[in-house]
C-alpha cells in the first residue's frame, strides 16, 4: 500500500467505518481461537463468509460455515464428518437485531450419519465411487435444514424444514477419481471453475435446491483461509523471503447456503451474519449398548461461534475466549467492546515495528468497534454481486475483473444503494469489512485496518495509510490460496487428495 491511495482508501474506508456504524450504532481465523473449544474439533468454526451473488435473476445472501480444522486428506480407518451430535447454525440479522446482535433467522443443520455396512473396517468407502451415495460410499451422511423465523414472535418463532441434503465423498484418492485432475485418483485435487457445469462430479451431484428458493451444500472442502499464522503468533516475525501459508493442503468442512434477498426482505439493507454450534448434553452409553441421558432437562449447549475473522483470536484476550464461545452477539457491547476500541494488537505491532510512519492507535477506535461489535459480518445487499476470486491470473479460472484480495485497501469497491454518505459518495468495500468472500485476505485487511484510522474523522497528525505494503508481496507474503476457488456455489475449492496433495 503506497501514499498513491491516500485519497481513495481514506473515503472508501471511511465509507466502511460509517456504513458499519450507521448499522450497529481484524483478522481471520486462526482455527484455534480458544482454549476449550480446540479440544472439539467437529464443532470448532474456523471460517464465515457472507456476500451478494446474483448467478442469474435471483439475488442471494450468500453464506458459509468450515468447521474441523486442519483436517489430514486421506486419513483411515475412521474419516473426518459432521457430528450428529453438533446442531451447526447461520444466523442472519435484519434491521433493529442486527443493532441488538440477535437473529432474525436462523438456519439449522442437523446430521444424521449412517453406513450401508458396519461389519468391516472399511469405514467410509468399499469401492470406488461413481456417484454420491452409491454401493462403494459406506459412511452416508444426511441432513435437515430448518429455518427459524424470528419476525413474527420472537417467544414463539415460525420453524419451517426446507429440505434435505446428502454429504458427498471425503476426497481419499483413487476411491474417489471425479475430485481429481483427469478423473484420476492418483492426481492432485482439480481447480475451482467459472461455471456450475464444470463442478465436478460429486460435488455437483450434492447440491440442493430446498424450499422458499434456498440452495444448500455440506461436505469436505479446501480450507479456504491463508495466511502465515504461525509467523503472527511467533512475535509478528514475518519472513523476508518465501512464504507459508499455514492452512496449505488442510481440508475442513463447509456448509454453504445461498439465501434469497427476497426472503430477507429486499436488498436495499445491511444485515448481519454470523454462525454458532451447538453440542447436545452429554449421552452415557451402557455396555449393553443402551443409551441414557446423563443430563436430563439441560438444553444443548453453545460451544463455538463466529463472525468478523479473527476477532476472538486476534483482540479478546484469554480470559474472556471461552466466555466469547458461549455468549452471543447480544452481550458483546458489554463485554468485548473494550478489545476493539483498544486494541492490545495495535500495541505488539507498534513494538514489532511493522509501521514505517505513524504508530498504530491503541485507545479510542471506535472504527474497529463499529466492525466488530457486535460481532456479525455486516454485508450491504444493495450492491452488485461481489467480485470473486478463481485462480489469479493466467489460470483457467481467473479472478473477476476487479477483485482485490485487499478488498477497499486494493481499491475494490462497489457502488451502494443504501449509504448515503455525503461528499464520500455511496461506494463501499467490495469484500471484507462489507462482506467477507473466499480470497479476502484478511490478514492484511486487518493489519492495514488497524494501522489506518478508519473513524470519520481522522485524528490530526496521525497516517491514515500506512505504507505496509510497499513492494505489493504482502504482510505475511502469503497472497492467494493454495488452490483455485469455484466461483459459483459452493464457492469454496475442491477437497485435497489424500494420495496427492500439497501439504508443507
Amino acid at each position: 500500500m503506497t501514499h498513491r491511495l491516500l485519497s481513495t482508501i481514506c473515503a472508501a474506508a471511511t465509507s466502511a467505518a460509517a456504513l458499519l456504524a450507521a448499522a450497529s450504532s481484524a483478522y481471520a481465523s486462526s482455527h484455534m481461537d480458544a482454549p476449550l473449544i480446540t479440544l472439539d474439533d467437529a464443532a470448532n468454526t474456523t471460517d464465515v463468509y457472507a456476500f451478494v451473488s446474483q448467478p442469474g435473476d435471483t439475488k442471494f445472501l450468500a453464506t458459509a460455515l468450515a468447521v474441523y480444522p486442519f483436517e489430514e486428506p486421506g486419513i483411515g480407518p475412521n474419516n473426518y464428518k459432521f457430528d450428529d451430535n453438533v446442531n451447526y447454525e447461520i444466523h442472519v440479522a435484519l434491521g433493529g437485531d442486527l443493532r441488538a446482535g440477535r437473529p432474525t433467522l436462523t438456519y439449522r443443520f442437523e446430521f444424521q450419519t449412517t453406513y450401508k455396512n458396519s461389519r468391516t473396517i472399511a469405514q467410509a468407502f468399499t469401492g470406488p465411487i461413481m456417484n454420491v451415495n452409491d454401493a462403494g460410499q459406506n459412511l452416508v451422511q444426511r441432513y435437515l435444514v430448518r429455518q427459524i423465523d424470528y419476525r413474527l414472535d420472537r417467544n414463539s418463532p415460525t420453524v419451517r424444514v426446507l429440505g434435505n441434503g446428502i454429504v458427498p465423498p471425503n476426497n481419499q484418492g483413487r476411491v474417489t477419481p471425479f475430485y481429481n485432475q483427469g478423473d484420476n485418483g492418483e492426481n492432485r485435487a482439480k481447480d475451482g471453475v467459472a461455471q456450475a457445469s464444470q463442478l465436478d462430479r460429486y460435488t455437483a451431484q450434492s447440491v440442493f435446491d430446498i424450499g422458499r428458493g434456498h440452495r444448500v451444500f455440506a461436505g469436505q472442502r479446501d480450507d479456504g483461509f491463508y495466511a502465515d499464522i504461525q509467523a503472527i503468533f511467533d512475535g509478528l516475525s514475518f519472513r523476508k523471503a518465501g512464504s507459508f501459508d499455514s492452512q496449505g493442503g488442510f481440508n475442513v468442512h463447509t456448509i454453504a447456503l445461498n439465501i434469497p434477498v427476497s426472503e430477507l426482505g429486499g436488498d436495499q439493507q445491511v444485515v448481519g451474519v454470523y454462525a454458532a454450534t451447538n453440542r447436545a448434553p452429554i449421552r452415557i452409553i451402557s455396555v449393553t449398548g443402551d443409551t441414557q441421558q446423563a443430563n436430563l432437562g439441560r438444553r444443548w449447549a453453545q460451544v463455538g461461534r463466529q463472525g468478523n475473522p479473527l476477532f476472538c483470536e486476534g483482540l479478546v484476550a484469554i480470559e474472556d475466549k471461552d466466555r466469547y464461545n458461549r455468549t452471543t452477539p447480544e452481550n458483546d457491547s458489554a463485554l468485548f467492546r473494550k478489545y476493539a476500541e483498544m486494541p492490545e494488537l495495535a500495541t505488539l505491532i507498534n513494538g514489532a515495528g511493522l509501521q514505517p510512519g505513524d504508530p498504530a492507535i491503541t485507545s479510542g477506535r471506535t472504527d474497529l468497534s463499529a466492525i466488530f461489535i457486535p460481532d456479525l459480518i455486516k454485508t450491504d445487499l444493495s450492491t452488485p454481486r461481489a467480485r470473486l476470486a478463481g485462480g489469479g491470473a493466467g489460470s483457467a479460472n481467473p479472478d473477476d475483473e476487479g477483485f482485490s484480495r485487499l478488498s477497499v485497501f486494493g481499491n475494490d469497491v462497489l457502488p451502494s444503494k443504501v449509504q448515503k454518505l455525503g461528499v464520500l459518495g455511496n461506494m463501499v468495500p467490495g469484500g471484507w469489512p462489507n462482506g467477507r468472500r473466499f480470497g479476502d485476505d484478511v490478514v492484511d485487511i486487518a493489519i492495514s485496518a488497524i494501522l489506518s484510522d478508519l473513524r470519520p474523522i481522522l485524528v490530526p497528525g496521525t497516517n491514515g495509510n500506512p505504507e505496509i505494503d510497499t513492494d505489493g508481496s504482502g504482510l505475511d507474503r502469503v497472497n492467494a490460496n493454495d488452490i483455485a476457488y469455484n466461483k459459483v456455489f459452493p464457492y469454496a475449492a475442491t477437497p485435497h487428495n489424500g494420495r496427492n496433495h500439497p501439504h508443507h
